[in-house]
């Protein structure tokens, strides 16, 4: 079905078009294939996950699970809970209470384990500025357990796929942002992981990088690696296949974009955006509070 371009489609057309949405990764990684044990249904987990600072309640309660081969985006406003829900959900944080699982793997007690799995892209840079492209390839590369010529065929599989062969011997800290996020997206790929996790992967890039960006996010999709990531860009989640949205330390609502955006509309807006949708649930959220007597 067709729709109204928008003011960054025209931009990039304007600058002359943006990635022809192939990725050079397709070609290049295996066939993310579960183990067993494994619910694919279930590849990410949490269960009343809760994480508390003094008296503040960051995280309530919150559940979901992700499936294999799924873009499970985080949204919500600054201080919702959001990225404490993320970087407990990455072994970066510890739950006060709850479970958080990826591969049916406890994080909370086998979190080195469950680290094996996952690749992680911080959304402040936090390469070594002063390595290397190359090098810092190949230190991530070794900290992941990859030798030998194994290591160096991933090496130059990530030179290409990411065109940074031009910049192998560029100190890290030197490039521009959008080779900066490149980098930082291949070391989190070097040791082929099922399951990636991006804290606001695009933030401060341009809409054509950002277009390609997401080009390779969903050729690591087509060969079954799972996504989750967070986003403040309103258009760019709507390229996961479902959101949870993060409102007062609580998941108020999961689904589908066009799901969310089906439970706002009405006579008054019969074609809601996602910015509406997003508005909208968390008017309905803080009005449920205050009809119940909580904090508005």
């Amino acid at each position: 079905m067709p729709v109204e371009p928008r003011l960054e489609d025209a931009f990039i057309d304007l600058v002359g078009g943006g990635p022809d949405g192939r990725s050079p990764l397709a070609s290049t990684l295996a066939e993310v294939t579960l183990p067993a044990h494994v619910d694919p249904e279930a590849v990410i987990r949490a269960d009343d996950l809760t994480r508390r600072f003094g008296d503040f309640v960051a995280t309530d309660h919150v559940s979901f699970s992700v499936r294999r081969g799924e873009i499970f985006g985080l949204l919500g406003p600054n201080g919702a809970g959001k990225s404490t829900t993320f970087r407990m959900m990455c072994g970066l944080l510890a739950p006060t209470s709850g479970e958080a699982q990826v591969m049916g793997i406890d994080l909370k007690h086998s979190a080195p384990e469950a680290r094996q799995n996952l690749g992680y892209m911080a959304q402040k840079f936090s390469l070594y500025g002063n390595l290397g492209v190359e090098r810092n390839l190949r230190f991530f590369a070794g900290i992941y357990g990859l030798s030998g010529r194994t290591r160096d065929r991933k090496v130059a599989q990530m030179l290409e796929s990411f065109e940074l062969d031009q910049y192998r011997r560029t100190q890290a800290g030197e490039l521009p942002l959008g080779f900066k996020q490149r980098l930082s997206l291949a070391c989190a790929l070097m040791h082929e992981p099922p399951l990636l996790f991006l804290d606001e992967p695009t933030s401060g890039v341009d809409p054509v990088t950002r277009r390609e960006f997401w080009s390779h996010i969903n050729a690591l999709v087509d060969r079954g690696v799972t996504v989750m990531v967070t986003t403040h860009f309103m258009d760019e989640a709507e390229y996961c296949d479902r959101i949870g949205l993060v409102y007062r330390g609580r998941l108020i609502a999961v689904g589908p974009p066009d799901d969310l955006k089906r439970q706002v509309a009405d006579a008054a807006l019969p074609d809601p955006t996602f910015e509406d949708a997003f508005i909208r649930l968390i008017e309905r959220d803080d009005a449920t509070r205050a009809a119940a007597g909580g904090a508005p």
